[in-house]
């Protein structure tokens, strides 16, 4: 029985695909195929991981952009709604201005501020009910994001 020529890599010693010789270089030969295979897959993952990193860090500057908006129309309201509180002229236009800062609520409704309240029901409560606890954990609220100042 004749027993077939020894393999490399399923191709046999010195077939032309394999890229291998019968000179003995068969693990030099292997090898400089295998590394730029295994970089590039490096290079790859990488690239996907700096991507989500990315990602991330637009959602976070997103979710920042809207605090910061709320923030401002919440100070906005206030100082509408302390302005009405002197001027007796009828039209003081806090509801333009309320509406303005619940429009700027929208996506952050659901974070919370303490004592179990979103923000949705803390902002309602302030505005709707003259909640003074509810103004205060709205004031913390964009206190704690870092923007205090636009707050009156």
């Amino acid at each position: 029985m004749i027993s077939p020529a020894p393999t490399t890599l399923g191709f046999p010693r010195g077939y032309p695909a394999a890229g291998i010789e019968e000179d003995g270089g068969d693990v030099v030969r292997v090898s400089k195929a295998v590394f730029p295979v295994l970089a590039l897959m490096a290079v790859a993952v990488a690239v996907a991981m700096a991507g989500c990193s990315s990602s991330e860090s637009k959602d976070e500057q997103r979710l920042t952009a809207q605090r910061e908006n709320y923030c401002t129309q919440l100070g906005a309201w206030q100082k509408a709604r302390d302005a009405a509180r002197t001027d007796a002229s009828g039209d003081d236009g806090t509801d333009t201005v309320a509406r303005d800062a619940l429009l700027a609520l929208e996506p952050l409704r659901d974070e919370t501020v303490g004592q179990g309240r979103t923000l949705a029901e803390a902002t309602a409560a302030a505005m709707n009910n003259a909640d003074s606890d509810a103004e205060g954990r709205l004031v913390q609220y964009c206190d704690a994001a870092g923007f205090e100042t636009l707050m009156r």
